[in-house]
């Protein structure tokens, strides 16, 4: 089944990057359609503190009033999941069977963290068991923190997060993984380092601890856990894009317009930082330079 209009700008993910951008082509009285299958990393965070003007206010928030927003400036809003993006004389953009054609395609579809199998994580996450420093490192301000992760980075996370939130701090790793400078310096900081994994969360209404598959308890109010991220971008597996060096997140230019022309990035696809109020700034940056491009055409 194709939808025979033909769109200024089709939005793909309602991220804040994308419903930045629905506002404003809406605003330009620009045909739009934004495409959205709902969830979402912004939707689950429970508490976002550092977006201007905003004292505390949960992703779940800054998405409904964006929509709310968006739909006041006549940008249509589709619940459906994206299966498949094409460029021929137009894009194509597929939900399943359903086809719709557009000038110009923004991608906001965020990604998935990888979160460790541990028996209890979901009660919490987002409350007090954490996936980004810059999102939630306050959070763990002066509390006694367990970091768990799988490689050397994770170190270099403990590091930081001692430097900046608590003192308290230790560290699970999957596999010894460190070399011996590491191990050394984190005696040097009073960082305990326990390699094996994590089986369970222990508490009810809060975290008391992390409980290993041993058997061994290390008490704690916070986790925050280090084993990145998958970019939701299958859809776009038809697509010719070029990548960054280690293969994982797209390439952009200075408007985040992707390799192939009409086609933009918004939000932690690209390569710059993974932050709501950065990927809104994007999704303006790019609905404004598609409005030039709409008027030249």
């Amino acid at each position: 089944m194709t939808e025979q209009a033909l769109y200024d700008c089709i939005i793909i993910g309602a991220g804040p990057g994308g419903l930045q951008a629905a506002i404003y082509l809406g605003r330009y009285n620009r045909k739009v359609l934004l495409i959205d299958r709902g969830g979402g990393r912004t939707h689950h965070a429970k508490h976002i503190e550092n977006f201007l003007t905003q004292k505390a206010i949960s992703g779940k928030e800054i998405i409904d009033i964006g929509l709310e927003q968006a739909k006041r400036f006549n940008v249509k809003v589709e619940r459906a999941t994206v299966t498949t993006v094409l460029k021929k004389d137009y894009f194509e953009v597929y939900t399943g069977e359903k086809k719709y054609l557009s000038k110009f395609v923004i991608v906001s579809s965020g990604v998935y963290d990888n979160l460790p199998p541990i028996e209890n994580l979901h009660k919490f996450l987002g409350i007090s068991f954490f996936t980004c420093i810059d999102c939630d490192g306050y959070r763990t301000t002066n509390k006694k923190l367990v970091i768990i992760g799988n490689s050397v980075k994770s170190a270099h996370l403990a590091f930081a997060m001692k430097e900046m939130f608590t003192k308290d701090i230790t560290l699970i790793l999957y596999a010894d993984k460190l070399p011996e400078e590491y191990k050394e310096q984190m005696a040097d900081e009073n960082i305990p380092l326990i390699i094996g994994r994590p089986a369970r969360i222990v508490g009810e209404e809060i975290i008391e601890a992390v409980e290993m598959k041993e058997g061994q308890i290390i008490p704690c109010e916070v986790i925050m856990s280090h084993f990145g991220y998958k970019l939701n971008d299958q859809f776009l597996s038809e697509l010719d894009l070029k990548r960054d060096a280690n293969n994982f997140k797209f390439i952009v230019n200075q408007n985040y317009e992707s390799s192939i022309s009409g086609l933009y990035m918004v939000g932690p696809l690209n390569q710059g930082n993974d932050q709501v109020i950065i990927a809104a700034g994007e999704g303006a940056v790019a609905a404004i330079d598609i409005k030039k491009r709409v008027l030249e055409r």
